[in-house]
């Protein structure tokens, strides 16, 4: 029973991935709001303490998936396809649940099945829903390479 069972290892490693992940839509999110992205603004966001920010930051940064410097945070176009990508998938699960499942949008259930979309399940997704463009809650659905109007 002291075996290391190979699911364990690789859920340690998603987590991490989902950890970054969440860093990167937040940050796209703060600014499709046009909103100054603010270390504050991001802790409140993801509900964790500024340090905590910082140090991610710092680790994006030299990730080449931010640039945070004193004048500020922004992403690197790697950071931006991220984060688009994760509010995609997030607001295409949202599409899903609301107009064809008929069920009560269920946040964290969003956020647990984001991460693992990979873009053949996003755009086959994305079209069975017939390329909608705003999510139930009014935002702009990042357009994908399966959207051609």
């Amino acid at each position: 029973m002291d075996a290391i069972n190979d699911d364990e290892v690789l859920f340690v490693g998603t987590a991490e991935a989902e950890h970054v992940e969440m860093y990167l839509k937040a940050i796209w999110h703060i600014k499709e709001r046009s909103e100054p992205v603010k270390i504050s603004t991001i802790a409140k966001m993801l509900n964790v303490r500024q340090p905590s920010v910082v140090q991610m930051l710092k680790k994006l940064n030299g990730q080449n998936l931010v640039n945070y410097n004193k004048a500020g945070v922004s992403l690197t176009e790697s950071g931006e396809q991220v984060g688009s990508g994760m509010m995609r998938n997030s607001r295409l699960l949202e599409v899903l649940m609301d107009s064809a499942l008929k069920v009560a949008i269920d946040e964290e259930m969003v956020c647990g099945i984001e991460h693992h979309m990979n873009q053949q399940f996003t755009d086959a997704l994305c079209t069975m829903l017939k390329h909608p463009r705003k999510c139930p809650h009014g935002h702009s659905i990042p357009r994908g390479t399966c959207c051609t109007n």
